[in-house]
């Protein structure tokens, strides 16, 4: 039953003896804005942060593995480039590649 009129920046409800007005502002009006401004950030940002949170594995990265260390994927084949030498570099390629 309140009726708000933003031009003026009065808030008029029915009361026991007549129409209440509540006045204020501008410089109140754009301080109450800022604020609400400032509060649903930090309310989307808490939001956003428990969903990081609940993505987040809470198990401590590996420290036995290397920086750097390259893990090859399922399907690579291991050929060393000197088949007459010592065969300690070798490529890695992948074997299921496409026909083309």
């Amino acid at each position: 039953m309140v009726v708000p009129n933003y031009t003026c920046l009065k808030l008029k409800m029915p009361g026991p003896r007549g129409v209440i007005t509540v006045a204020s502002s501008f410089q109140r009006t754009y301080q109450c804005e800022m604020d609400n401004c400032e509060l649903a950030s930090v309310v989307l940002a808490s939001e956003e942060l428990a969903l990081i949170r609940t993505e987040t594995p809470q198990e401590p990265p590996n420290s036995n593995r290397r920086v750097g260390s390259f893990e090859p994927a399922e399907g690579v084949k291991e050929i060393p480039r000197d088949p007459q030498g010592s065969g300690e570099k070798k490529l890695r390629v992948g074997s299921m590649l496409t026909p083309k």
